[in-house]
């Protein structure tokens, strides 16, 4: 747990102290907004390059809070905590890449994203899917809270409807973030957002009756 709380950290300040160098750098102006057809409908100061950085420190601080939270609810081990921060690690990774991606396309003042070769969903929903599989092997293990897991009021009626939800979600999460690694490899663009997002979508909606029918039976 040590080690990942370092990592954890990195993550959080790693956008912001590049960010601060990079504006050294950067141009007065720089693409603030993509548009759906990937053109820039807004340019900026420079200095908008720190919002992301700042949100992400500010997302860290609220993982934490959650960590600390579920692991009140857990008197022996600490899965609970342990979910937490690898969610918030995962979540932490992905602002670091579109925070190093917004510097690149600041730095070269990129106009239209269909004419760059690197394609920033692929690899955002790629560690999505990676994470998903990483937090569905651990889901299982998640004693009850009422801060993370698969939790609705059915998941929730007892202790056999928490786990037999935690391990049904484990499942699916495995199953989604392999679809969505896949996905990944051959969509790119638009396309592969909207495709990850309906496997997401689609994953809750299952999730949810499961957790609905369980709490029937038990």
């Amino acid at each position: 747990m040590k080690v990942k709380k370092i990592v954890f950290y990195g993550l959080m300040f790693l956008p912001l102290i590049s960010a601060l160098i990079a504006l050294q750098f950067l141009p007065e102006q720089i693409p603030a907004h993509y548009g759906l057809n990937n053109q820039v409908t807004r340019w900026g100061s420079k200095y908008e390059a720190l919002i992301i950085p700042i949100v992400t420190a500010v997302l860290g601080y609220f993982f934490l809070g959650i960590a600390k939270t579920a692991a009140k609810h857990e008197e022996n081990g600490n899965n609970n905590e342990n979910v937490c921060i690898v969610a918030g690690i995962v979540t932490l990774i992905i602002f670091n890449t579109m925070t190093g991606y917004a510097l690149y396309t600041s730095f070269n003042k990129i106009e239209n994203l269909s004419s760059d070769k690197f394609d920033v969903n692929q690899l955002l929903f790629g560690i999505l899917g990676i994470a998903m599989i990483i937090i569905g092997n651990i889901m299982p293990k998640l004693r009850m809270n009422a801060v993370t897991g698969l939790k609705t009021k059915w998941s929730m009626k007892n202790e056999a409807t928490w786990k037999k939800s935690q391990r049904f979600g484990g499942i699916s999460y495995i199953i989604g973030g392999i679809a969505i690694v896949v996905i990944c490899f051959f969509v790119q663009g638009i396309y592969c957002f909207l495709s990850a997002l309906g496997v997401i979508a689609i994953l809750l909606v299952i999730d949810v009756f499961y957790t609905y029918k369980i709490a029937q039976i038990c």
